[in-house]
């Protein structure tokens, strides 16, 4: 007989939403083509649409090759602009650089900064360390080009979204350990930073949830393969296994509290702080995994945007 594991339930506006989802509970490594093939979220038509902005594409090149950017540039700004450098969720094996980007343009409009995201590639097909190196590349290619892009090369705030925010973890890792680019803060969404998968919040939300246990191996395993849980990851593309944050920008970290990453996510951000590092850490109750994307106009959506756009203010404001 199997056993319901004892977890903090989800918030009952967004059970709601769950118990009426379509989307299957568990990802698994054969829906990857179909997840790729239908995107979810708007269009960047519809992105654009509603916002004073304009977009622009370009090529990078990466260490594998050439990779594409979106820059997005608000009707109203100042003439060396604030940039915010964005990286995209999808468990490192789906997503692109529009999924999620909704409420960063916003900030963009609101606070006159450039945002730049970027289409690094996915595992399996690119496994790591390729993710976070496109991803570091696409920082200094920010950096090298602010002057033509309106950008205050100083003034750079990192931002990702699960697995992109797993990304940024490690972006910043590398901009330290490389004497790269000086990040002003860094914005960790659901951080995907851990894959080995030991705490007690990784088994909690066994086959439930937006993003259950089954769906985060089906993603660390594409990204590690074999090297999975060994000794031989890098702390660039797992970032809970740095043991020394010191020297780190603030960061800002939220997480559900019914959700897999609940628990990496509180063990970074106290890490963060016994390194010195200012963090700002949010768990929402009963959250599930990006629920904000999923449920905005809910109560606890509402709340977690509003905590969010506070700490952007104070962050981006002179």
């Amino acid at each position: 007989m199997t056993t319901t594991p004892v977890r903090p339930p989800y918030d009952p506006e967004l059970a709601e939403l769950l118990d009426a989802s379509p989307l299957p509970t568990t990802v698994t490594a054969d829906m990857i083509g179909f997840l790729r093939a239908n995107p979810f979220g708007p269009t960047l038509d519809d992105l654009l649409a509603v916002r004073p902005i304009t977009h622009q594409e370009h090529t990078i090149t990466g260490t594998g090759g050439e990779l594409i950017a979106s820059v997005f540039t608000p009707a109203q700004r100042n003439e060396s602009a604030p940039a915010i450098y964005f990286l995209h969720g999808g468990g490192m094996i789906i997503g692109n650089r529009f999924t999620g980007i909704g409420h960063i343009l916003d900030w963009a409009v609101e606070h006159g900064a450039v945002v730049v995201s970027l289409e690094y590639r996915l595992a399996p097909e690119t496994p790591a360390p390729g993710p976070v190196e496109d991803a570091y590349a696409g920082l200094l290619w920010l950096v090298n080009n602010a002057e033509s892009l309106g950008v205050d090369p100083d003034r750079i705030l990192i931002a990702g979204t699960s697995a992109g925010a797993g990304l940024a973890a490690g972006v910043t890792l590398l901009a330290r350990d490389r004497q790269g680019p000086a990040l002003i803060a860094q914005m960790l969404l659901s951080p995907m930073l851990d894959d080995r998968d030991a705490t007690v919040s990784s088994h909690q939300y066994t086959q439930t949830g937006s993003w259950s246990r089954e769906s985060n191996d089906t993603g660390w395993n594409a990204l590690l393969g074999d090297r999975r849980g060994s000794s031989s990851v890098d702390i660039y593309s797992a970032p809970a296994r740095a043991t020394d944050l010191t020297g780190l920008p603030p960061a800002f970290i939220d997480v559900g509290s019914a959700e897999v990453f609940r628990d990496e996510d509180v063990t970074y951000a106290t890490a963060l702080w016994a390194s010195g590092v200012q963090a700002e850490l949010h768990v929402w109750a009963g959250g599930f995994h990006i629920f904000d994307g999923a449920a905005p106009e809910a109560q606890l959506s509402l709340a977690a945007t509003a905590a969010r756009d506070s700490w952007i203010d104070r962050t981006l404001t002179p």
